[in-house]
């Protein structure tokens, strides 16, 4: 990282001044009355100045140099002025330092992120650290970086299948977006774990293939579904898997086959798998089947005449006995304690 500072007054025209640059960070304040400042974080600043409004434009750079900065426009005048160090950063290494990827340059942390906003429940206190991850090579940076400085760290998709307690999360919560789809074959599809589960549903059975109908009621991600072997009216996650490329704790990345990995009612083997950190992507391989649209569609009118899909849930949070073919719900009513509040 090759960081160049300069200091500035900050006025409305000031954004005018850096055409040659985009987006960035702001680095500690100096007060022109008062010692600089340690470690202010840009969102700190954010909320002291409360800006109008913010700005950050990414421009391109050819070669490997990537340049980004950021600016606040329209900051609020105060007695004495107020001096910021902006600082802008290329790609370019020096010499001896590791080689990191360029990704990591955008990845943006936030503190104090509700953890009720990430859950359909819509319950949860802070987070520590919040980050949005939207590539592999992100999601590598943002491991290194919580290993570096020592903090727990939990990987999110739709929160459709998450408790969060009120006390908030002591560590970072890296919410996935790698939701990258692609055709390998006309049967077989390669998604990307942050990709919504029930647009893969929809679209295969659009596509004329049958495994995934029942993911079209479903509202999470396709790594979620994976890691707890997701299901509905008669059909796993499981039983279409072909291949699931994670990433471990270390950094390595691997790729297994289905063939390798052991499924049961709710269960994967990424659950209790050592040093396992994240699903990165996986590879389904389904069947043709010209009516695989109409029984989607039944699937999932079934689900809004039974489920309250308008209401905050996560869905059934009910197992299924593996003792009766009886289902959970079924079972609850029979015994009178449907709607019961204790």
């Amino acid at each position: 990282m090759l960081p160049i500072i300069a200091m500035h007054c900050f006025s409305c025209s000031y954004p005018e001044s850096l055409p040659h640059l985009g987006c960035g960070q702001i680095p500690p304040i100096l007060s022109a009355s008062k010692r600089p400042t340690i470690s202010i974080s840009r969102q700190s600043l954010l909320k002291w100045v409360s800006p109008t409004y913010t700005h950050t434009q990414p421009l391109p750079i050819t070669g490997s140099s990537r340049v980004r900065i950021s600016w606040i426009p329209c900051l609020p005048s105060r007695k004495g002025g107020m001096a910021v160090a902006l600082a802008a950063t290329n790609g370019l290494q020096r010499q001896g330092e590791p080689e990191e990827s360029l990704e990591e340059e955008e990845l943006y942390f936030v503190e104090g992120k509700l953890l009720s906003e990430l859950s359909t429940w819509g319950i949860g206190g802070p987070a520590k650290y919040f980050v949005e991850l939207h590539t592999e090579p992100q999601l590598l940076a943002a491991l290194r970086c919580c290993h570096k400085h020592n903090l727990h760290f939990l990987i999110l998709g739709r929160g459709s299948n998450c408790l969060f307690d009120d006390r908030g999360f002591d560590g970072c919560v890296m919410l996935n977006q790698i939701n990258f789809i692609e055709k390998i074959n006309p049967a077989t599809y390669r998604v990307g774990s942050g990709y919504a589960f029930n647009l893969l549903g929809l679209q295969c059975s659009k596509d004329g293939f049958t495994g995934l109908e029942f993911a079209s009621g479903i509202p999470g991600t396709v790594g979620g579904a994976v890691f707890m072997n997701a299901g509905a009216d008669g059909q796993e996650t499981a039983d279409v898997l072909k291949s699931v490329e994670v990433i471990m704790v270390d950094g390595r990345r691997r790729v297994f086959q289905r063939p390798e990995l052991t499924f049961s009612y709710r269960k994967s083997p990424f659950q209790g798998m050592q040093h396992f950190a994240a699903i990165v992507a996986a590879t389904f391989e389904l069947k043709p089947l010209p009516s695989s649209r109409q029984h989607q569609k039944a699937y999932l009118e079934r689900r809004y005449k039974t489920q309250p899909i308008s209401e905050r849930s996560a869905g059934c949070v009910f197992r299924n006995p593996t003792t009766t073919t009886h289902s959970a719900g079924a079972i609850i009513e029979q015994a009178g304690l449907k709607g019961f509040l204790r």
